[in-house]
């Protein structure tokens, strides 16, 4: 009994062929530099801000108090669509991505991501470290990180390429910045609960490496 039950798992095991690639989750408070790194690391880039809901929308969250639409909260974003594309890319290589633009709060086209053979690639976004779990338990993660840096520092980053990019207007730019610097910390500790790993762009490099080397294997926080 014992070798016919071991053989049928091992049968079930083998109907189930092994993802060929996994994803690196990318955060971190908005302007602490996720798309420069995602760009220097080399690896295939899956950018998660192109799965935000669209104005009009009406579950679209507001600023406690105000009736700006609230960006930054993870309800503005659709996050089962968002995994979908990721589980697609870990299983077949290639998969549709809405292009979101930000001015317009307004998807504008569809566009093919390839990843090849690439066995590892990079999701990243504000909102990467709410799917952690998510991946982790369709075992698609190989490792979630969250960039962290001086609140003054991100602040202007992110202020200057809001303004070059014309992504929302002068005032609620300028709204959005002091309220997310003030915030900066409880962002990182927030998402650093949620099982991103938080730390500086050196060391993350390090981390992509390792998992793009088949080093890192995500675990369960603890």
């Amino acid at each position: 009994m014992s070798a016919r039950r071991d053989a049928a798992h091992c049968s079930l095991v083998s109907s189930h062929p092994p993802i060929p690639a996994r994803v690196v989750l990318l955060c971190g408070p908005s302007g602490s530099g996720k798309s420069s790194f995602a760009a220097r690391s080399g690896l295939p880039v899956l950018c998660l801000d192109d799965f935000y809901k669209e104005a009009g929308d009406p579950t679209l969250p507001l600023v406690p108090g105000s009736s700006d639409i609230d960006w930054d909260s993870p309800a503005s974003w659709d996050a089962e669509v968002a995994v979908a594309a990721i589980e697609e890319l870990c299983r077949t290589g290639r998969t549709s991505v809405p292009v979101y633009d930000i001015a317009t709060s307004a998807r504008v086209g569809r566009t093919t991501l390839d990843i090849e053979r690439t066995p590892v690639f990079i999701a990243e976004g504000i909102f990467a470290a709410d799917i952690v779990e998510r991946c982790r338990e369709i075992g698609v993660l190989a490792d979630a990180i969250c960039l962290r840096g001086r609140p003054s520092t991100t602040f202007r980053r992110r202020l200057l390429r809001d303004l070059r990019e014309g992504r929302k207007s002068v005032p609620f730019l300028l709204r959005r910045g002091w309220r997310l610097m003030r915030a900066e910390r409880a962002i990182v500790a927030r998402q650093a609960g949620l099982g991103a790993h938080p730390c500086g762009a050196e060391e993350a490099l390090g981390r992509v490496a390792s998992a793009a080397a088949g080093r890192r294997v995500a675990a369960a926080p603890r």
